[in-house]
């Protein structure tokens, strides 16, 4: 077996690995400098290094350029007495698995350690290679299949197109296959968010100005209605759209007509509108902030793009596939989750939908220490998210084992019974109160005795609320 290697000219620190290791039953071999560790390399490779950084002759910043270069699979682990900022960014720029300033507890550094070793010996997922062909968007959810058969029946018509979703669950990229797959794509899709422009400025940016049309117009400036000419414009959030710039986009979507401000002549465009929106707008019709035959203009195709909490199915490909784009993006290695990792995405409610998952799988490539995700390694707000049961019939102890292993990650102790007497307190509870708290009818069906119920009553400090 491949042992563990400890770097450190501190023989007291060397003995303190030696017995910590010996006690977990890892195999360690210790070094006084870099060359001696240099040599065995000739005779064999280990499993895990953990150097320090000040030691005679060559540094371990040094040492680990040069191990990286030649084996950039193995974790380095680097230990400093002397931790400052500047050596921190440094040991993570050479690639280092973590930084652990001395004094440290060395059964923290065990921790890290095993992380290390289960990186190196585990890798239950292939990456994504970013330079093979992807499908434009990942979905294997029956409800994203849907999505693909409504962008296949699209893919011969020019209709309108309403994309109603949540926040990040994904309408752009539903917009742009919309666009790639019909008879436009080789012309211009462009993407406006209605809601991030200031209503003084949106129509100018949607149709456009003649020079000298306004304090600022030096220049003729074409709007993005002439820009997408012969192609497709996406105009998403239109539900925030004022209610004056709505007028002009009906006349627009009913002749293909408009000018530019300050204009005198028509300009006449050939463009597809596809429009997305997280709101209802029947509702916004009642209320009266959208026009109703504006609406029933967009209103031609709508497609539902689901949330992310109702395709669970697609999360693991999903992270695989944002781990690897953002491992190409920073030049490391992708990382992989592990398996608690993926059933924990399972059950978060993922609000910011995909774009969440994006940006998480983004502060894990960045973030966390190891080649394999694990629980800990997560963000703490995310930890402390709500789940969701949805399409999961088994909610309720995975919720428990999520509450237990944030307990855990808390650092919390004597939870077997705290978690016990929680369970028997709603047990005893609920029965009690189906039976209108008589207690042998409640001890019949809990199948115990009457005097343990009247005992856990006592016990629990249970309140009569029913009488």
């Amino acid at each position: 077996m491949k042992k563990v290697w400890i770097l450190d000219d501190d023989k007291s620190i060397r003995w303190v690995f030696e017995k910590a290791l010996s006690k977990a039953n890892l195999p360690c071999q210790c070094f006084s400098n870099t060359n001696e560790a240099i040599n065995q390399f000739n005779h064999e490779t280990p499993l895990v290094i953990v150097s320090d950084i000040r030691m005679p002759g060559e540094s371990g910043i040094d040492f680990l350029t040069k191990v990286k270069e030649k084996f950039p699979l193995i974790p380095i682990i680097i230990m400093t007495a002397y931790s400052d900022l500047d050596t921190a960014v440094s040991a993570f720029q050479k690639g280092a698995f973590e930084y652990i300033a001395k004094p440290f507890d060395i059964d923290k550094v065990l921790e890290i350690i095993n992380q290390a070793i289960e990186q190196t010996l585990k890798s239950d997922q292939e990456p994504y290679k970013l330079d093979a062909e992807l499908p434009e968007i990942i979905g294997q959810a029956q409800s994203m299949q849907e999505v693909f058969r409504a962008i296949g029946r699209l893919s011969n018509s020019n209709a309108t197109v309403l994309l109603n979703g949540e926040s990040g669950s994904g309408k752009e990229l539903v917009a742009n296959a919309i666009h790639k797959n019909s008879d436009r794509k080789d012309s211009p899709f462009i993407a406006i968010n209605t809601a991030a422009i200031p209503k003084d400025l949106l129509e100018a940016e949607l149709f456009g100005h003649e020079k000298g049309s306004f304090t600022g117009a030096q220049n003729l400036r074409k709007g993005r209605f002439e820009q997408s000419d012969g192609g497709t414009l996406f105009l998403d959030e239109i539900g925030d759209m004022p209610m004056e710039l709505q007028t002009r986009l009906l006349r627009v979507l009913s002749d293909g007509k408009f000018y530019r401000i300050g204009g005198q002549d028509s300009i006449i465009v050939d463009v597809r509108v596809i429009a997305a929106t997280h709101q209802n707008l029947e509702e916004s019709v009642k209320e009266g902030t959208f026009r109703e035959d504006l609406f029933h203009r967009l209103n031609v195709i709508r497609i539902t793009v689901p949330p992310l909490r109702k395709r669970v199915e697609d999360i693991p490909s999903l992270s695989r596939y944002f781990l690897a784009k953002s491992a190409h993006q920073l030049k490391v290695a992708p990382k992989s989750l592990s398996k608690e990792v993926l059933e924990f995405f399972n059950n978060l409610e993922w609000r910011g939908n995909v774009r969440q998952l994006e940006n998480v799988c983004h502060w894990l490539t960045v973030m966390s220490p190891g080649n394999k995700i694990i629980v800990s390694d997560l963000p703490s707000e995310l930890k402390d998210e709500p789940i969701t049961s949805i399409n999961n019939s088994h909610a309720w102890q995975e919720n428990l084992a999520r509450d237990l292993s944030r307990q855990l990650l808390d650092g919390k102790s004597n939870l077997h019974s705290f978690f016990i007497n929680q369970a028997e307190k709603i047990i005893i509870e609920q029965a009690l109160e189906y039976t209108k708290y008589r207690k042998l009818d409640a001890a019949n069906l809990l199948g115990i005795g009457r005097n343990t119920v009247t005992r856990k009553i006592k016990e629990l400090k249970i309140s009569r609320s029913i009488e």
